[in-house]
């Protein structure tokens, strides 16, 4: 027979053992554990509560500042018409054309004239742009069959017609717009604490302001650089003002871009969106803003269309000369130099970058004695 196996006893406490454990107090020290358990879930829950609802108002009010200068930025002027007249683009890896206006309109306004129209190519990939200005007396066909000066296209058929006229007159099609009043030009540069330019010309002009600014380097105050967008009292007149905007337009990409990191992009959008009007959404400027630093502003190409005058009908305009301009918007449109006029007249032997107009005054593109960038020195010919 096999061996039994020992039966295991369990053993009871003993009495006095019993008598512990279920004494008065050790009940009152598991229900004090049991509370302090109930106390900890209950911080821990509160906790992450708090933390839900600091992220969900986090995520509502950042919701509700994007809708706000999104509904800012495309205001009243940036209409259906508008955007079905824009074609799409990529900003950040396609080059596109975007046109540029300086408006005569007060906040809320809808019909006004656009006295500065300048029409750029942007190129994000080899961070290239060029600007080509086009007179605002420049005879265009509205798309309502009227002829009409172009400054008066945004009064006469909205900001889409303006758009039509000038992919009509250079044969492209444009993908962006962005508009800004004067009065509104003035508060955004006092907005971003100024705008530093290079002057090529001393501006004592009554008519655009009442500042004098001396030619060389130098921080322009809101109402100084609307002063020096403005004025026309020069030999050439609205040519000079053409390439002092283009001056600017330059000089306030340069200030943007070199404001583009992560503490002061969106702040900036914020200013920025009160005081221009745009199809772009925030993400397409910000991806734009940081596709394009690090670009060399001085040389940015600049022109303004071929062009001559004609009065024959009564009406003072400009008239573009058209197969000039058709030659210098394919080189535009190729990324090349556009070797456009500085003033009035047909296509120049050398373009100008945005450092040349800085390099000379009004009096050396309307007398043809300017020197640019692109020209070879004669003096140097023939020399080892």
């Amino acid at each position: 027979m096999g061996k039994k196996k020992p039966v295991q006893q369990t053993r009871r406490p003993s009495v006095g053992a019993s008598s512990r454990i279920y004494s008065r107090d050790n009940v009152s020290r598991y229900s004090e554990r049991a509370r302090q358990r109930r106390r900890g879930k209950l911080i821990r829950r509160t906790i992450v509560c708090t933390l839900l609802a600091v992220l969900l108002c986090g995520v509502s009010a950042a919701g509700l500042w994007v809708s706000k200068i999104a509904s800012n930025l495309h205001g009243v002027n940036i209409t259906s018409d508008l955007l079905a007249t824009l074609v799409d683009s990529n900003v950040t890896s396609d080059p596109f054309y975007m046109l540029l206006l300086g408006t005569d309109g007060r906040p809320g306004e809808s019909s006004f004239r656009s006295d500065t129209i300048v029409l750029s190519r942007i190129d994000p990939k080899n961070k290239q742009v060029t600007l080509i200005s086009i007179p605002r007396d420049t005879r265009v066909t509205l798309s309502n069959g009227e002829t009409a000066k172009i400054n008066s296209a945004h009064a006469l058929g909205g900001p889409d017609d303006v758009v039509k006229a000038v992919n009509e007159l250079c044969g492209i099609e444009i993908s962006h717009y962005a508009e800004v009043s004067f009065e509104g030009m003035q508060q955004l540069v006092d907005a971003i604490g100024g705008v530093e330019v290079d002057v090529p010309d001393k501006i004592d002009d009554p008519k655009a302001g009442n500042v004098v600014i001396e030619p060389g380097l130098q921080k322009l105050n809101g109402e100084e650089a609307l002063t020096f967008c403005r004025s026309r009292a020069f030999v050439d007149g609205d040519y000079t003002r053409m390439r002092h905007q283009r001056i600017f337009i330059a000089a306030l990409a340069k200030q943007v871009l070199n404001n583009t990191d992560a503490a002061t992009i969106f702040p900036l959008i914020e200013s920025l969106s009160g005081m221009v009007e745009t199809d772009m959404s925030i993400q397409d400027i910000v991806a734009l803003a940081n596709a394009m630093r690090g670009m060399n502003t001085d040389e940015i190409w600049s022109a303004n269309i071929p062009s001559t005058t004609d009065d024959s009908t009564g009406v003072s305009y400009v008239v573009a000369l058209e197969d000039e301009l058709a030659e210098m918007m394919e080189r535009v449109d190729a990324g090349e130099d556009p070797k456009g006029p500085q003033t009035i007249g047909s296509t120049a032997d050398a373009s100008a970058t945005i450092g040349d107009l800085s390099n000379n005054e009004a009096s050396d593109w309307s007398n043809g004695t300017a020197s640019v960038s692109g020209e070879t020195d004669s003096s140097a010919e023939g020399e080892e």
